[in-house]
C-alpha cells in the first residue's frame, strides 16, 4: 500500500508522544530540563557523526576533508531565503493556533515544543529518500525504521518539552506524504550528488536544532530550511 510508511511514521509519532506525556507528568522540572539537554547532545553528536560522513574521505592513505564551500553557500542562501519568507514565524503561528485549539492555551513552552520536534523528525535524508521509496515501489522499509527512531526522540522529548512535540506528527505526516504522492516527479531529481547534498547540509540543520535544545533558542532554524533545497540544485551546477 502506498503511503503506509508515512502512515506508520505519523502513528509512530503520536505513540511516542503519548507515551512522553504518561511518564513527563512524573518527572521533577529539573529532571526535564536535564532530559531537554540530553536530547540536545544526542542530537548535536548524530548531526556531527552525519556531516562529517559527508565531509571525510580517505586518499591515498590520508583523511581528506571537503564541502566547506557547500555549506556556506548553501546556508548562506537559504538563511537569506528564509528570512524573506519568514519561515520560523509561520512555525510559530501555527503552533499557537495549534495551541488555542487543542486547549492548551495555558502551556508556555507548548509553540517551541512544537517547532523544535517538527524540525527534527521532519529534516533528513531518510524522510526524502523513504517517501520516494515509498510512493514509487510501496516499499516502506526506510519510513517504518525512521519511525522506531522518532517514537524514541519524540518519547524523550514530550517528557522534557512538554505535549507540543506530539503535533510534530502534522508536519512529518503533510511533508512526507507530499512528497510520496509526488515521487514520481521528485525521484529524477534525487541523484546520488543530491543526496549526499542534502544529507551534508540537513545534518548541519540538526546540529543547529541540537544547540538550541542544549543552549535556548539561539538560531532561527526553520529559516534555514530553503539551505536544504540549494543543497540539492547545487548538485546539478557545473563545479
Amino acid at each position: 500500500m502506498i503511503g503506509l510508511g508515512t502512515i506508520i511514521n505519523t502513528a509512530a509519532i503520536l505513540a511516542g508522544g503519548l507515551l512522553g506525556g504518561l511518564f513527563g507528568r512524573f518527572l521533577t522540572e529539573n529532571t526535564q530540563d536535564m532530559l531537554t539537554k540530553v536530547c540536545g547532545v544526542s542530537t548535536l553528536f548524530i548531526a556531527v557523526s552525519g556531516a562529517l560522513e559527508g565531509m571525510l574521505t580517505v586518499e591515498n592513505g590520508r583523511i581528506v576533508s571537503g564541502g566547506a564551500m557547500l555549506i556556506i553557500g548553501c546556508l548562506a542562501i537559504g538563511a537569506f531565503v528564509g528570512e524573506l519568507l519568514n519561515l520560523e514565524d509561520a512555525f510559530e503561528r501555527f503552533g499557537s493556533w495549534l495551541k488555542m485549539k487543542t486547549g492548551n492555551a495555558k502551556d508556555k513552552g507548548f509553540v517551541d515544543a512544537f517547532v523544535t520536534a517538527s524540525l527534527t523528525v521532519c529534516i533528513g535524508a531518510m524522510a526524502i529518500v523513504g517517501s520516494i521509496q515509498d510512493g514509487i515501489l510501496g516499499d516502506y522499509s526506510i519510513l517504518a525504521t525512521k519511525a522506531v527512531l522518532d517514537l524514541i526522540i519524540i518519547m524523550v522529548m514530550t517528557c522534557s518539552m512538554g505535549r507540543g512535540c506530539v503535533f510534530s506528527a502534522i508536519p512529518v505526516a503533510v511533508f512526507q506524504g507530499s512528497i510520496t504522492a509526488l515521487a514520481g516527479l521528485v525521484k529524477p531529481l534525487m541523484t546520488d550528488a543530491a543526496l549526499a547534498n542534502l544529507s551534508l547540509v540537513g545534518n548541519i540543520l540538526i546540529f543547529c536544532v541540537g544547540v538550541n535544545l542544549v543552549w535556548g533558542k539561539k538560531i532561527r532554524v526553520a529559516n534555514l530550511l530553503p539551505a536544504v533545497v540549494v543543497a540539492v540544485i547545487a548538485a546539478f551546477l557545473p563545479f
